[in-house]
């Protein structure tokens, strides 16, 4: 069966942004075939179709993809035609220590990835939905919730009463807030924008930091915990914005090493890391498993992600000129 699809030819940018279609196929022992209905933008799907990191061939753009059960293909019983999916970020990585690198089998990267109507893939590409969530919301999971979750549940080993720090208002810093405050942490919230930190206070923020206004936030956040600092660091700047995170940092703590908002390289100061014995874990979102663990503990909640702005699937530039701008505040959406 012929679907639409949207490519990016190879190198990227938006004037390689082209409508076509795609085939997907009756599902082959092991597979789905998932009808899908939305998407969600994050930064590494920007680099893909900016051309930032452009494919090196016509590639199908976006790694989150959610949508229905139409056909299941023998030897598969976790799925049934009509189950609400979402996608997995990488494919292969079922469970366990992570045994992946780099983003060769990654879709919308490496492969082929979810802008498109209909897909057959393994059924280990995708994992249950939380119940009751739109096909929107869901897309939010793949990439910035699940992030979150590793970051602060697998890797930080969060539990109540531990003080989490997150930078700015993207979808990752939105789901650690909220995963945060789902467990029973303090939250301190950073942003630029006092307008968005009052919106991560009314999700639940117990400080806020505008850092604009601050550039020693990191001490600042460390004096907010009486001065021992942070159990965890959400941090998705980058090279500018590492030392301040290992300022705010506890001795021992955590800083989650996720983004790249400033840049690829920059000076590693070494010393604060090891006279606070810090623990810098970078974070590449994560394995099946734990978007299942993700997936229960949100249906036990009843949590529900921030939805900003949706755009149809023929509009993805427009989405991504709007991801730009920085005005979102928690997930852009594709729906289709």
């Amino acid at each position: 069966m012929s679907n639409k699809a949207i490519y990016v030819q190879a190198g990227g940018g938006y004037d390689k942004v082209v409508v076509g279609t795609c085939e997907a196929p009756a599902p082959a022992a092991g597979e789905i075939s998932v009808r899908l209905y939305a998407s969600s933008l994050n930064y590494h799907d920007f680099a893909v179709v900016s051309g930032m990191w452009g494919p090196s061939e016509a590639r199908i753009p976006m790694a989150d993809g959610a949508g229905e059960v139409v056909a299941v293909g023998a030897g598969v019983s976790e799925f049934a035609v009509g189950d609400a999916v979402v996608s997995t970020f990488f494919p292969d990585w079922v469970d366990g220590e992570p045994n992946v690198e780099g983003f060769a089998r990654v879709p919308g990267d490496g492969i082929d990835g979810y802008a498109r109507e209909t897909v057959t893939a393994p059924a280990t590409a995708f994992t249950r939905a939380p119940k009751g969530w739109s096909h929107a919301e869901a897309a939010t999971l793949t990439t910035a919730g699940l992030t979150a979750w590793r970051a602060l549940i697998e890797d930080g080993r969060l539990k109540a009463g531990d003080t989490v720090l997150v930078q700015g208002t993207g979808g990752v810093s939105v789901f650690a807030l909220q995963f945060a405050k789902m467990l029973g942490a303090t939250v301190i919230a950073t942003s630029s924008s006092d307008e968005k930190l009052e919106r991560m206070q009314a999700l639940g923020a117990d400080h806020l930091i505008n850092y604009r206004r601050d550039a020693q936030w990191g001490a600042t956040a460390r004096q907010l915990t009486g001065g021992r600092g942070v159990d965890h660091v959400i941090e998705v700047g980058g090279p500018d914005t590492l030392a301040q995170s290992m300022d705010a940092a506890r001795v021992g703590g955590h800083v989650s090493v996720i983004g790249i908002l400033t840049g690829v390289t920059g000076q590693l100061a070494v010393v604060p890391a090891l006279i606070k014995q810090l623990r810098l874990q970078g974070v590449l979102v994560g394995s099946r498993r734990q978007q299942q663990d993700m997936v229960r503990a949100i249906d036990a909640n009843g949590m529900r992600p921030m939805l900003d702005r949706h755009f149809d699937l023929d509009g993805i530039c427009d989405a991504f000129r709007y991801q730009e701008t920085n005005q979102h505040f928690g997930k852009i959406v594709l729906d289709y």
